[in-house]
């Protein structure tokens, strides 16, 4: 039975439109690069194995890439290589399910229903469709994966708490260097309101116009992404794309919209997507540090963003994915001077 979504019958019109027609709009070939690397051993390890001016130092290379790229590498990040691996050997199991089971069957491998997605449901055009299929997973959801695949349910929990203490680190540093209460993301960002998404981006035969994911920023607080050897992520600097180097060794971290005004755009959540490639499959997890719905998102006077509620800002971007085929995002809650 076939494994992968069914893109070339969805999408065929798309693809075959004139008015969408890959020669004209083919997406610009981009440099690659290699993002700023942070070495975490520095703050990770007990107080007297680091000096006290080193993990200083650490701070303010963590402070100064999410102010600059939104964007950085951490090695030596507490997640184990043997962890990374089984994750990836986990990951691809699941995908390789029959898409109609993976699609239809009721609370497949008992992930909550509406966890498997594919594709772009309200794509019009070429560049808002995403060539990929992905399990969006609340942590709350985790635990309760299907007896069969009980190797996976162990996986993910034992992945997602060690990158749940990471996430909870970094913007408790990234707080402290605003001058802000970091007990802020302990209060309001606990591991029922945080998610999962393992991603897998099949072949495409026409990488040359079509995305992998399509442009986006992250609707939250802060986003840890391990990826394969493949490639393919790609995000805005100084106005122009570029391709991020793969990394194996290292997990990649990036600024979310919700941090962004909260920190009054001190910290920068940068516009990403992900190329697709025509002859190999890519695969990659991330960990989305969110809030409850409730909490409020607010800086001190005077601020360039009207407070709200993370739902309040949830239901805008469905609202304009709904209407216009992208996410608005942040300028929706701009205050004009």
């Amino acid at each position: 039975m076939a494994t992968d979504p069914p893109f070339h019958q969805a999408y065929k019109s798309l693809i075959e439109d004139t008015s969408n027609n890959i020669f004209g709009k083919k997406l610009a070939l981009v440099e690659e690069c290699e993002l700023p690397l942070i070495d975490l051993s520095r703050i990770l390890h007990n107080d007297n194995v680091v000096d006290e001016s080193e993990r200083e130092e650490c701070k303010e290379e963590i402070a100064r890439a999410s102010q600059q790229w939104g964007f950085f590498q951490v090695t030596n990040h507490g997640i184990s290589k043997d962890l990374l691996e089984k994750m990836r050997e986990e990951q691809v199991k699941v995908f390789k399910q029959p898409f109609d089971k993976k699609s239809k069957e009721d609370k497949f491998m008992n992930f909550p229903a509406g966890s498997y997605r594919w594709g772009t449901p309200t794509a019009t055009c070429l560049n808002q469709l995403s060539w990929s299929e992905a399990f969006h997973i609340p942590m709350a959801d985790i635990s309760a994966s299907a007896a069969a695949f009980t190797t996976l349910s162990s996986t993910l929990e034992q992945f997602a708490t060690t990158v749940a203490g990471l996430a909870r680190k970094l913007t408790a540093i990234l707080a402290e260097k605003l001058g802000r209460e970091s007990t802020f993301f302990q209060e309001n960002c606990l591991p029922s309101t945080c998610y999962l998404r393992m991603n897998r981006y099949p072949p495409c035969p026409v990488p040359s116009a079509i995305h992998g994911l399509m442009p986006h920023t992250d609707s939250d607080f802060l986003t840890i992404l391990h990826q394969d050897e493949v490639g393919g992520l790609q995000l805005v600097k100084d106005g122009k794309w570029i391709a991020v180097k793969p990394n194996p060794e290292a997990l990649i971290v990036n600024i979310g919209d919700l941090f962004q005004a909260w920190s009054n755009d001190v910290y920068k959540s940068v516009e990403h997507r992900v190329a697709t490639n025509p002859s190999t499959e890519r695969f990659s997890i991330a960990y989305f540090f969110c809030p409850s719905y409730d909490t409020v998102i607010q800086n001190s006077e005077p601020s360039n963003y009207r407070k709200f509620s993370f739902r309040e800002f949830r239901l805008q971007v469905q609202e304009d994915v709904q209407k216009y085929g992208h996410k608005v995002g942040l300028p929706r809650f701009l205050i004009s001077h």
